[in-house]
């Protein structure tokens, strides 16, 4: 890779999505990978820049914010607790947050502010530490647990987790000839990109290594620096190792697979090589811990989950017991697809550990189906890890487009997303060509667009549990289409523009507000109001 590209990689955004950064991932707990694991990233990485014991918090949601009518119970205060505290997210100390926060002393408020914003999904945190320091940050959710540093301070920035930083704060602005003196310093690799306000200079050194503590001590050292700060990636897939890539669109790929004879998973594994900078075994190695975790959260849910803040209560075990009792018309497989997801829904309501494939929201289609169909099937692990790989192929184009955020563009883009990718894993199980994959991507999504997202009592759970289940009994009926040989007609990129062109028509009351459909029903109302009551007391620190 060209110093040009490198320069481009970090000067210029964010980089070409990742199978893990953006598709399958992050590993959490529930409810919400937008609300959950975004928060917690965002204030893990707000942490670190404070660079000193936290003392306390004020976290702040634009009022007229997707985030300011349901932060509590979409997640948002566990995963920004939790990452404020420094408790990892599978970690079981993460159902345990108001006593930790006594015993450090840390005090967490949460505010409904204004302030300018052009997303719905922002929070502004002012951090202060033990020793006097202080830090402000403002960042955004874009969906499935991604997110961006919006703003350090006044600094306008955008930091993605998936570097290691030094973030250098200077007393005043800085004389050009001072900046380049600096910049001849920086160590190979290490790409600085300045910031200035009124008063003063930032830098931020960015670089796919961790940067030298020599040359931080060299900063550190000078009398206009007020402080320099190193900062770790929050991301699996550290940028700026990318290799060039043998395709860039959907048809780039699909006459490479045809050319190639590659199976859509085969060039997964190919492109996130190409991604990541690792080998392929190392690459498949993530694959299988990914997988691991999906099928024991499935193996928990079925063995019966227990959890008082919730909508529904345990459920997945009904098929099998109906099974016996001879009342069910639907076959096995069916059956099999619907308690794993109902299982793997019922995990991530009970806080346990999943995988966002490719959000919370949206978890149960993928892995349930897959595990239905490889159980069913007696696949062998390797066609099952292809499979994945053909899955996050498919997200991977959805990534680049809309995204996986429903506060933006409905449910289409999370159980519609979940249902085209496992569409495509369907039919690699099959032994289809890489064009019966993608059509059979295509034909899933096209059948779910315009879903809206209205989860009742913003719990994530109904109508979302039905979903997932649809999502996965659409991948099954699609990816029997495109195995038959019927006709997509709609190429699959076309498909994704128009989920992205729909989305943008949706009410604000439709994309997750907990304001529209479902979720504005009088039962809903109530169900809401009941579980509010309920836990009114429970919530750290909430204001």
């Amino acid at each position: 890779m060209n110093e040009n590209h490198m320069m481009n990689v970090f000067g210029a955004g964010k980089v070409k999505s990742s199978i893990f950064n953006d598709v399958l991932g992050p590993v959490m707990r529930g409810p919400s990978s937008s609300h959950t694991a975004a928060s917690w990233r965002i204030a893990g990485i707000a942490v670190q820049i404070l660079d000193d014991q936290l003392d306390n918090a004020m976290v702040e949601f634009d009022r007229n914010g997707v985030w300011a009518s349901n932060y509590v119970e979409q997640g948002t205060t566990l995963g920004m607790n939790a990452g404020l505290l420094g408790v990892e997210m599978t970690d079981e100390k993460i159902l345990e947050l108001d006593e930790i926060a006594r015993t450090l002393a840390v005090k967490i408020e949460y505010k409904i502010s204004d302030f300018e914003t052009d997303h719905p999904n922002t929070v502004r945190l002012t951090l202060h530490g033990r020793n006097g320091k202080t830090v402000s940050l403002v960042g955004v959710s874009t969906g499935g647990g991604m997110f961006e540093i919006r703003k350090i301070d006044d600094f306008p920035v955008r930091l993605f987790g998936d570097d290691h930083e030094l973030v250098v704060f200077f007393k005043y602005e800085l004389s050009d000839d001072f900046r380049k003196m600096i910049e001849l310093q920086c160590p190979e690799n290490c790409y600085p990109g300045w910031y200035r306000n009124d008063v003063r200079d930032l830098l931020i050194v960015q670089s796919s290594k961790e940067i030298p503590d020599k040359f931080i001590q060299v900063i550190s050292k000078n009398d206009e620096t007020e402080s320099a700060v190193k900062v770790a990636p929050v991301m699996p897939i550290v940028r700026g190792n990318e290799k060039e890539y043998p395709f860039d669109s959907v048809q780039g790929m699909i006459n490479y697979g045809m050319a190639e004879n590659l199976s859509l998973g085969e060039l997964g594994v190919i492109y996130e090589q190409c991604r990541s900078g690792l080998e392929k075994e190392e690459v498949i190695r993530k694959m299988k811990e990914l997988v691991s975790i999906i099928e024991n959260s499935i193996s928990k849910g079925l063995a019966g989950t227990v959890f008082k803040d919730r909508v529904l209560h345990q459920q997945s075990h009904l098929i099998g017991k109906s099974v016996k009792d001879g009342r069910l018309l639907s076959d096995d497989l069916t059956n099999r697809i619907i308690s794993n997801v109902s299982a793997l829904m019922e995990s991530k309501s009970s806080l346990g550990v999943i995988v966002a494939a490719p959000t919370a929201g949206a978890c149960g289609a993928l892995g349930g189906t897959l595990k239905a169909i490889a159980d069913y099937r007696q696949l062998d692990y390797e066609n099952k890890i292809l499979a994945y790989f053909a899955a996050g192929m498919i997200g991977v184009f959805i990534a680049e487009g809309p995204g996986f955020s429903a506060e933006e563009f409905g449910c289409q883009v999370e159980c519609g997303a979940a249902s085209s990718m496992t569409a495509a894993a369907l039919a690699e199980i099959a032994g289809g060509s890489v064009k019966n994959a993608v059509d059979a991507a295509s034909m899933a999504l096209q059948n779910m667009i315009g879903l809206i997202c209205d989860p009742i009592a913003d719990r994530v759970e109904a109508p979302c549990l039905g979903k997932n289940i649809s999502a996965a009994m659409n991948a099954l009926s699609s990816s029997t289409m495109a195995l038959s040989g019927f006709d997509a007609l709609i190429p699959l990129d076309q498909v994704i523009q128009t989920v992205y062109n729909v989305g943008k028509t949706l009410p604000f009351e439709s994309r997750c507000t907990g304001l529209g459909g479902l979720a504005a029903t009088p039962r809903a109302l109530e169900i809401k109001e009941q579980l509010r009551k309920k836990n009114a007391d429970k919530t750290l620190n909430n204001n």
